[in-house]
């Protein structure tokens, strides 16, 4: 223990003898330390740490497929009631969709207030006991029950002022009053890729007559395996059960998924690749940085050759020697870490603040004990990686040639050389692998920002409405009420054309029904067509210039009392009518009446180009669209154009607007349009930045590696490069020796990392867009950037070996 002590003690004196030394391998470590660290936090909270709902791995939920798009599937509220009544395998099922609501308590401003609609199972299913009062059970939700709610912990604490008796009160949600059966446990959110809960409200009574629509699909579905069933098994059943009911309900058919998964997955999916590709990709860096310290430390092992010989003279075995340099390596990288930390806090909100948005459990993500200990593992880990061969070379000491004065070691000279070059090829083929897989994230990031959506979002400005249902209950009210709204924001100076919409293109909704083309033969249930479809005012298309190909768009004649009429799309058109003109035909959209009542065919009047309403990366699929006045809503979106853009301007007169048309009405966030496209490709723009961030690291840390070896290098050969000067070796002929000590190393570096590019970019896949993982133009150029970047580090050190002076080189020991 007491040489140990002594160990540390003489450590920390030689590091603080040479701070230039210290200060440039702590930065180094701390940025590539806190930098994992970072990262592998929002690993850990996304991928690492469990569901936070108990026995969470029983969870389970319905999963399908469009193309390449994975997604949660949505259903029909009576499928999901056949599905929990038959069931044998599942313990609960619940349906749940997201839900909004204007808070109007005391005498603060309204508040818009964010949850869900759940079916009452909910709470058992996810085991919440709520921390007041009661949660609501099946009575509750019933499609007339009196309006209930269990409020969020966070909005119990901040509106109410953490009230114990809130339970039974009524508080005022829009225009009604609505009673309070509990508060929510803390910290609790659904589901569990919610920012936030603020309430949980009866499901039936919120979606009212979709209750009935066996062809409406709009709700999520979660269920819990009953102890010791396996996901297979439940499967197995719910496709059972979905024959049944095709064979109960012949014109239906039973849609609930392609498979069941767990909940974790389905939270984790299209999430787990690109974090793991980007811990992957700061590792890398990590691990450059820890060869540029290690060359860094086999430079100064050399210059203490003498003081190592000395104290192998005075008895310290070859261990001892080895083990205080791995002191002080350790102590360096411990050091690191602790400045890397404070690189992770800085890093982690950086992360926060660029968040594309839709990485799920974001706000789970933090420097918690997990993280804290990860660092410390690392920083040890890293202390003895780049420690160790340093430690090895040095300790392997001539004493004769140590201890001779001036003596360089020669011997253990060249053998540092090898061992440093051969960091430095690593160094380039790491750097090689990362600049390829940003090249090829970033190469889809632009493909992709120039995909055009099929509409024009440059100088729209949107923003959603709802309309309270206790002063708009009846569905011509509802249409009314919009067609106001409209009338006074198309009166705006400027404004070219207003519109609602629901769902808005790139908003992250979809609404979905069953059809059929009347006059031909009926589809088996499991081939009936599924489409999404906009519900829409007159102007839509011209509000974002979406082109009209045939036929006309909806306008007055469309109504409650005119012909029901549809819209279709391109797809649609050449999917069903190739060959033949659509305009006249009839589409049968089911469960629009209900299931009870035959629904009127709609008369195609229109057919208009494709949008790509789900995400830019995904071609248009067959979509239709109905109006708002033969189909009105509640909730919609406003879109409007205008010669102002989103100038302040343009917004504070579509909020006046809006007051004018109903002084009551709660106007939230109003956006430019450009923003939900900019929030369609924020995730790959997050990766690419990301990558592309640390590849430029590694690309500095590489040429700096490369100019520390070429530098070291031309200083130990100074003698013989004098000798050469000094029998007539040219300017161009030093040149040519030191370069091509530097160009070898490169193309070594090079030839590995395109191997390793070739195997490792696969992983990239599902992140590419348009590009192939092995596109020649993108391993080109990041090749050649990475030699012109490389060989501007050869020549700094090329050009100082011209430089030398024979007589002096000649007198040089």
């Amino acid at each position: 223990m007491d040489s140990l002590l002594a160990d540390l003690r003489y450590g920390i004196r030689n590091l603080l003898k040479r701070p230039g030394f210290s200060a440039i391998a702590i930065l180094t470590l701390a940025l590539g330390i806190g930098a994992t660290s970072a990262i592998f936090s929002v690993v850990n909270a996304v991928l690492l740490r469990p569901m936070p709902y108990a026995e969470a791995e029983r969870l389970i939920v319905p999963w399908g497929s469009k193309g390449d798009m994975q997604y949660q599937t949505i259903v029909s509220y009576p499928d999901f009631v056949d599905w929990q009544a038959q069931t044998q395998t599942l313990e609960y099922v619940a349906a749940y969709t997201s839900a909004g609501a204007l808070l109007r308590e005391g005498d603060s401003e309204p508040e818009a207030i964010a949850g869900s609609s759940v079916s009452a199972d909910l709470f058992p299913l996810l085991r919440i006991t709520p921390a007041l009062g009661r949660p609501f059970t099946r009575a509750d939700d019933q499609q007339n029950a009196a309006p209930v709610m269990v409020i969020g912990y966070n909005l119990w604490q901040r509106r109410f002022n953490s009230d114990p008796n809130i339970v039974g009160k009524q508080i005022r949600i829009g225009s009604s009053s609505t009673t309070v059966l509990g508060v929510l446990p803390e910290g609790f959110r659904f589901p569990a890729t919610a920012s936030k809960t603020d309430f949980l409200k009866p499901l039936a009574p919120a979606i009212g007559e979709r209750t009935q629509r066996r062809g409406s699909y709009s709700l999520r579905v979660i269920g819990r395996l009953k102890p010791n069933v396996s996901v297979a098994a439940a499967d197995a059943e719910m496709r059972s059960i979905g024959v049944q009911l095709e064979q109960q309900y012949p014109d239906e058919g039973f849609r609930l998924g392609v498979r069941l998964i767990s909940l974790y997955d389905a939270v984790t999916w299209g999430s787990k690749t690109p974090l793991l590709v980007l811990l992957g990709a700061v590792g890398f860096v990590l691990l450059i940085a820890c060869a540029n310290i290690a060359n860094l430390s086999l430079a100064r092992a050399t210059a203490r050759h003498r003081e190592i010989a000395i104290r192998a003279a005075l008895g310290a075995g070859r261990l001892r020697v080895m083990r205080q340099l791995l002191i002080e390596s350790v102590m360096l990288s411990l050091a690191g870490g602790a400045l890397g930390l404070l690189v992770a806090v800085w890093g982690v909100q950086m992360l926060l603040a660029a968040n594309p948005l839709n990485i799920p459990r974001v706000k789970d993500v933090g420097l918690d004990l997990t993280v804290l200990a990860f660092t410390a593992a690392i920083s040890l880990t890293t202390g003895l990686v780049f420690g160790l061969v340093p430690a090895l070379q040095a300790s392997r000491v001539d004493l004769q040639e140590g201890l001779r004065e001036g003596g360089r070691g020669a011997a253990a000279g060249a053998s540092h050389n090898r061992v440093r070059s051969l960091l430095v090829v690593s160094e380039v083929a790491l750097s090689l692998v990362l600049l390829v897989g940003a090249g090829l994230l970033g190469k889809s990031f632009l493909l992709l920002s120039e995909v055009r959506p099929g509409f024009e979002p440059e100088g729209v400005i949107t923003t959603d409405i709802s309309l309270a249902k206790s002063k708009y209950p009846q569905p011509e009210q509802q249409q009314a009420g919009f067609a106001e709204i409209l009338r006074r924001a198309e009166s705006i100076p400027g404004v070219e054309a207003a519109a609602a919409i629901y769902p808005i293109p790139l908003g992250g909704d979809s609404t979905a029904n069953t059809y059929q083309i009347a006059g031909r033969p009926a589809l088996r249930p499991e081939d009936k067509l599924l489409s999404n479809h906009r519900t829409i005012s007159p102007n839509y298309f011209r509000a974002l210039r979406i082109p009209i190909l045939r036929g006309r768009t909806f306008d007055e004649r469309d109504n409650q009392h005119s012909t029901p009429v549809i819209i279709i799309n391109e797809v649609f058109a050449r999917r069903h009518f190739a060959g033949t003109e659509a305009l006249g035909q009839h589409v049968i959209i089911e469960g629009e009446a209900g299931d009870n009542e035959q629904p009127a065919p709609r008369e195609i009047v229109g057919v208009v180009g494709n949008v790509r309403h789900e995400s830019l990366d995904s071609e248009s699929g067959a979509e239709y669209y109905v109006p708002y006045t033969q189909a009105p809503q509640s909730f919609m979106s406003l879109v409007v154009r205008s010669s102002a853009g989103s100038s302040d301007r343009a917004i504070a007169s579509l909020r006046e607007a809006i007051k004018q048309a109903d002084k009551e009405q709660y106007v939230g966030a109003v956006q430019p349009m450009t923003k939900l496209m900019a929030n369609a490709v924020a995730r790959r723009r997050f990766n690419a930045l990301l990558t592309g961030l640390f590849a430029v690291v590694a690309l500095v840390l590489a040429s700096v590696g490369i100019f520390g070896v070429l530098n070291y290098t031309v200083a130990q050969r100074t003698q013989e490069i004098g000798v050469r000067v000094a029998l007539g070796a040219q300017t161009r002929d030093v040149l040519r020796l030191v370069l091509g000590q530097g160009i070898r190393l490169i193309l070594i570096g090079l030839g590995l990392g395109l191997v390793a590019s070739f195997a490792l970019t696969r992983v990239l896949v599902g992140m590419l867009f348009r590009v192939t993982p092995t596109d020649p133009f993108t391993f080109a150029g990041v090749s050649f950037l990475l030699v012109s970047v490389a060989l501007a580090a050869c020549y700094i050190p090329a050009r100082r070996a011209t430089k030398v002076d024979p007589l002096i080189a000649l007198r040089y020991e």
